[in-house]
């Protein structure tokens, strides 16, 4: 059976012209530093925002890990919002790899931390009780709260508190494209006042593997180490380097069709009566919605019948995530609304 598949923008395969890309693809053995075609996209990502070094990683969660850990020390605290993907969704990385403590802000509707927040996590530098911070790190777009782009305003402000303190900034990237797409702007502006950042290819952008990891050419070097030491180096790596190309060169102009889609989506729900979705905060790929408790069915049952006719959701409790990709069309949304519409009638 061919899904419909709404649970997450990580369920892409590769396009067409990416298989023939990887077949074709020239390799070496990446932890040699030979690899053509990863030595390529990790060029090209470094260009693409203006750093001086990217290193090819399996996971958007290694490349956080590496970033956190190639800026802070044993015993140091970096600074990062509560429902942001590092925080809560990669087995507590920092302290369990590096020993490192993880200072939790609340992050905000609109998917900003109040820079108020931000600066309760910076302790005393003279007073020893506390681990000293060295990192903040920021999530955009901002998944715990439905996709929502962080604007270079706000970016910028952080990065004056960050000189305030001689802290460094990260941002968590996974989605950075989506980001530029929603706002308007280019995805090298939004990252230009970050010490490093982190962007997923498999994310939307349908390679099937891959995050980078950018920064000074100090850092890089740096990262190449904490990623052996992860069991990250890879050897004839650029067989799936080669999606990655195709991937940022192209698949990241199209994401507004993403969003489009989602918007469409959301529309179509708050038709059905049962569903409640705050259409402003639709603004990428990716939005949360609770299913209303009169409605005939209950989350877990809808998600049950939807998956028996190929079309797959995710649900927590009563609520819903939806996200669109490069393979939901705008007949996909139809048909996904005229089952949930059937289903609840």
């Amino acid at each position: 059976m061919d899904f419909i598949d709404l649970r997450s923008d990580t369920v892409t395969w590769p396009t067409e012209k990416m298989r023939r890309a990887m077949a074709e693809a020239r390799v070496g053995d990446d932890v040699f530093g030979d690899d053509p075609t990863v030595l390529d996209l990790e060029a090209r990502a470094s260009k693409r925002f203006g750093k001086e070094a990217a290193v090819f990683v399996p996971s958007g969660t290694m490349g956080n890990v590496l970033a956190i850990l190639g800026q802070c020390g044993r015993g140091e605290r970096v600074i990062m919002g509560d429902r942001t993907h590092t925080f809560g969704s990669e087995g507590g990385n920092p302290a369990t790899v590096g020993s490192v403590q993880a200072w939790p802000a609340p992050v905000q509707p609109d998917g900003t931390i109040r820079v108020a927040d931000l600066r309760a996590g910076i302790s005393p530098t003279d007073d020893y009780h506390f681990p000293l911070a060295k990192l903040i790190s920021i999530e955009n777009t901002q998944a715990g709260v439905g996709g929502q782009p962080v604007p270079l305003e706000y970016i910028r402000e952080v990065r004056a508190l960050c000189r305030e303190h001689d802290l460094r900034l990260h941002i968590d990237g996974a989605r950075i494209f989506n980001a530029a797409a929603a706002l308007g702007v280019d995805a090298r502006a939004l990252t230009a006042d970050a010490d490093t950042l982190m962007f997923c290819l498999s994310k939307g952008l349908c390679a099937p593997i891959g995050s980078l990891v950018v920064g000074t050419a100090a850092f890089a070097d740096r990262a190449r180490r904490i990623r052996k030491s992860l069991g990250g180096g890879m050897r004839q790596a650029g067989i799936i380097a080669a999606a990655g190309i195709i991937a940022l060169e192209e698949m990241t102009e199209r994401l507004h069709e993403d969003h489009a889609n989602a918007r469409a989506l959301a529309e179509g729900l708050c038709r059905t009566r049962f569903f409640d979705v705050d259409l402003p905060r639709v603004r990428t790929n990716m939005f949360f919605s609770a299913i209303s408790p009169d409605a005939p069915l209950t989350a877990a049952e809808l998600t049950e019948r939807l998956r028996a006719e190929g079309i797959l959701v995710w649900h927590r409790g009563n609520g819903f995530r939806f996200v669109t990709h490069y393979w939901i069309t705008p007949d996909h949304i139809e048909q996904v609304l005229g089952r949930i519409q059937y289903h609840l009638s």
